[in-house]
């Protein structure tokens, strides 16, 4: 088992297969929120689901209108289960903020793990917990 240990930004808990992306990735033109496929034709992962995963990635890139497509993927259930991310991106933060007023029975928390981060890895069973912890089994 790994553990690392991260901040919680947008609070809650979380459990599924994690998908690891070798780079940022951004909601606007990055993923479909129809399906939570990753459609952005430049990126490493692109074709690789990110729905009920716990998708860790370095950030997020670009377009303040990721927010709105992030919150449209939470209202779909395609979402990811929870965000890991190696550093703050405010973008992915309000999206997550909005959709949990918006939508509060639906749960998608975003942890910051600034050390450790390297660690985590594709295809494991990956848990959020409530204080930022990140476990790996």
């Amino acid at each position: 088992m790994v553990s690392v240990g991260g901040t919680p930004i947008v609070p809650g808990v979380a459990e599924g297969p994690s998908l690891v992306l070798d780079q940022p990735l951004s909601w606007w033109g990055g993923i479909d929120p129809r399906d939570g496929t990753i459609v952005d034709l430049h990126h490493p992962q692109h074709g690789q689901p990110t729905a009920g995963r716990v998708l860790v990635l370095p950030g997020g890139r670009g377009s303040s209108g990721g927010s709105a497509v992030l919150a449209e993927s939470v209202r779909r259930m395609t979402a990811p289960a929870g965000l890991v991310l190696g550093d703050v991106d405010p973008i992915l933060v309000v999206g997550l903020i909005v959709s949990a007023e918006l939508y509060p029975d639906r749960n998608c928390p975003l942890v910051v793990a600034r050390e450790g981060y390297d660690l985590l890895v594709s295809g494991r069973t990956t848990r959020i917990r409530t204080d930022g912890r990140i476990e790996q089994f």
